[in-house]
């Protein structure tokens, strides 16, 4: 039977799954990807891959599809990653690029404008290569990723876009899950779980490994996956996360 293929973000808050399908082996048994969140998603909808760690608002764009791990990638407060950036106060902001990386990120921005901040934009999409410094002073840009580490003190006003989803809502907010788009056999998916636990439970080894290779590194890395990402798929967030599709779909 030709191995299972996976599509993961490579992104830092995704370390303690690739640590946790390294360590526990399981790796060997499945052809292992990593990919900017829209690639993921673009992979899973198209059959490229089985599963992929997907951003939710692509979850309406898949035919058939069953979200399969006790884990995702989920923030109770600020994310620290996903963030509207500007050099104009909130008030002032007409235009508003969007980062061609992640559909959730971008829909979250919109569902915000339209139910939480009631205010209207003119969005502007970008693609690969696009400067996000250099932006007009009525203009902000929606930004995800490591970079936001590296990018946010250029910026005069930042945003987290999670604690604005909290403060709205009142629920932890659901950026990305694992998503099958085929059946697959529950000691697979029991195993798949137990390799993302190994991870998620033991972030002082995950940092070890990975806290010099990256944009995040050493301590501050530590916090962001202890107090940044919430890595639970848990009653709330399945809350969240309906709430956010639901509101997405009357955009």
């Amino acid at each position: 039977m030709s191995k299972i293929k996976i599509s993961a973000v490579k992104y830092a808050n995704t370390y303690p799954f690739i640590y946790g399908l390294m360590e526990s082996g399981f790796e060997n048994k499945v052809i292992l990807e990593t990919d900017h969140p829209a690639d993921c998603a673009a992979k899973l909808i198209s059959g490229k891959v089985d599963i992929g760690l997907i951003p939710v608002a692509a979850l309406p764009l898949l035919k058939e599809y069953q979200i399969i791990s006790d884990f995702c990638i989920g923030a109770s407060g600020n994310v620290r990653t996903v963030m509207l950036l500007s050099n104009s106060s909130f008030e002032e902001i007409k235009n508003i690029y969007l980062d061609y990386r992640s559909r959730s990120s971008i829909n979250l921005t919109k569902v915000l404008a339209k139910n939480y901040w009631k205010r209207e934009f003119k969005w502007i999409n970008t693609s690969k290569g696009f400067d996000f410094l250099n932006i007009g002073q009525d203009e902000a840009v929606v930004l995800i990723g490591d970079q936001c580490f590296e990018y946010e003190n250029s910026y005069r006003y930042k945003i987290d876009l999670a604690r604005e989803w909290v403060k709205f809502s009142g629920l932890p907010f659901v950026f990305a899950c694992w998503t099958a788009n085929k059946f697959l056999e529950s000691s697979f998916i029991e195993e798949f779980n137990d390799a993302l636990r190994m991870g998620v439970k033991n972030i002082d080894a995950v940092v070890e490994k990975f806290g010099q290779t990256g944009m995040i590194t050493g301590v501050i890395l530590k916090n962001y996956l202890t107090k940044n990402i919430d890595f639970n798929f848990d009653e709330n967030k399945k809350k969240g996360l309906k709430l956010f599709l639901d509101l997405m779909g009357k955009l």
